[in-house]
């Protein structure tokens, strides 16, 4: 009788134990991640607003946005080894000379999505599919910087860094057997935008003493904006016409904000 009542407290013993042992099992709750987003270098060469026009009436937007962008190129040729014939055609042709909405809306020249692992600053864009996720800049350094770098950082066009700077017609129609692009004529419209306009001459721009008098030239055909300003104390300031004034940076009212940047040549 001892014997079976000490077998039935133990089995109570072992079952509450097994019990409580359930009881405390709690599922750990899921954490999430949350991407901070990287801040954008300042950078070093004058950053003009987008010109929605052109300057004037014997240039075209495209001729406009050379001469605004053809510096930046040239800078990244010698960082990075890229063409600036070849990067300023994409950025016409990717960016309709700086008159798409991601040009104008988020300083994006070159159409690049966001990608895997993008940590900065985002815009959504129709594109291939609705509602696509596009990178988005402050400055449109940052986006040629970008550009540079997405084609650095991929396996596919390794191949091209070995033409010489000066070879655009290799790297254009390179661009194209790398997958690049889709339109089976893209390298040809490189070409052709690289031609018509006489880019290669950006190719042979020196790392030294020319590049550095042209900076200097650019900057000193900029102005930017102080408090107190009007178009007219800056027209009057570099001798030009208001109206001039507004023409050259695409101005549609007398309105202009601190820390502007303006062309005033």
């Amino acid at each position: 009788m001892k014997i079976r009542v000490v077998f039935l407290a133990a089995c109570a013993v072992l079952l509450t134990s097994c019990g409580s042992g359930k009881n405390v099992v709690k599922s750990t709750p899921k954490r999430e991640v949350v991407l901070e987003t990287k801040e954008e270098k300042a950078p070093e060469l004058p950053q003009l607003e987008q010109i929605k026009r052109p300057v004037t009436t014997t240039t075209n937007h495209t001729e406009t946005y050379i001469q605004k962008f053809a510096l930046i190129a040239v800078k990244k040729m010698h960082e990075h080894g890229i063409p600036a014939s070849i990067t300023l055609a994409q950025g016409v042709l990717e960016s309709g000379s700086g008159r798409s909405q991601l040009a104008l809306r988020s300083n994006n020249h070159f159409g690049i999505k966001c990608h895997r692992g993008w940590e900065g600053h985002s815009v959504t864009h129709d594109d291939d599919e609705k509602g696509e996720c596009f990178r988005k800049y402050k400055y449109p350094e940052t986006s040629y910087e970008d550009h540079s770098q997405f084609l650095l950082t991929r396996k596919r066009y390794a191949s091209l860094f070995r033409l010489r700077h000066t070879d655009y017609k290799g790297w254009a129609y390179g661009l194209k057997r790398a997958g690049y692009a889709t339109d089976r004529k893209y390298p040809q419209k490189l070409i052709a935008i690289i031609n018509k306009y006489n880019l290669t001459q950006y190719d042979r721009v020196k790392p030294q003493g020319s590049l550095v008098s042209k900076t200097k030239t650019i900057a000193a055909k900029s102005y930017k904006v102080q408090k107190g300003d009007t178009l007219y104390s800056i027209a009057r300031r570099y001798n030009i016409s208001v109206r001039r004034l507004k023409e050259v940076n695409g101005l549609s009212s007398n309105n202009i904000s601190i820390g502007q940047d303006l062309l005033v040549k």
